[in-house]
């Protein structure tokens, strides 16, 4: 989350580790963020380290002085919900989708949050359409985008990709903003689209 707004991700693509110490050999617990951001594990009651590696989402994870991913001092116990926190290089705001004349068009704004030397240029923005809910750049019917250097007011972006045929009569759609030198996307929300 950023500052109470989640952060969408594509699937299965950012990882996350979590440590337990005090039961002989050390070595993470490996899984991945859904798309909506979200993580769930079911995990003994104890204390875990929480860490996301280095190089590895669409926003800065904090680090030590010596340059390793720092960690989060988690501690279980029963079911329980836990907000983490982290700052995104963008944020996708005021998406809206929707349909007109057989195409999906889209607008959004890209709000840039970090902004000093750590700041990230938009590499490409791209809104993808699929048949199923996982939608990005790997899994998708059809896509539209635009080059970073080509967008004119990061404050009002519009895209438009043609509707294929289909039997079935909606899709799902978001948009995905690429920055360059970060391997991984962000994105907004999850829409059903129909038409």
């Amino acid at each position: 989350m950023y500052k109470g707004d989640s952060i969408y991700l594509e699937y299965n693509r950012v990882p996350y580790q979590l440590y337990q110490y005090g039961f002989g050999k050390v070595g993470p617990i490996e899984q991945t963020f859904t798309q909506s951001g979200t993580i769930s594990s079911l995990l003994f009651n104890g204390d875990y380290k929480f860490i996301v590696p280095n190089g590895q989402g669409p926003f800065l994870w904090p680090q030590t002085s010596g340059g390793a991913p720092d960690s989060l001092d988690v501690t279980i116990s029963g079911s329980q919900n836990l907000n983490i926190e982290v700052t995104p290089y963008y944020m996708i705001r005021n998406a809206a989708i929707s349909t007109s004349g057989g195409n999906v068009t889209a607008t959004c704004k890209a709000e840039k949050i970090i902004t000093d030397v750590n700041a990230k240029d938009i590499e490409s923005i791209t809104l993808y359409i699929n048949k199923t809910e996982f939608v990005s750049g790997a899994n998708n019917i059809a896509a539209a985008g635009i080059a970073g250097a080509d967008i004119t007011d990061v404050n009002n972006i519009s895209l438009s990709v043609a509707m294929p045929s289909l039997i079935q009569n909606y899709v799902f759609a978001r948009i995905g903003l690429k920055m360059a030198g970060i391997e991984d996307m962000i994105f907004s929300p999850l829409v059903q689209v129909s038409f």
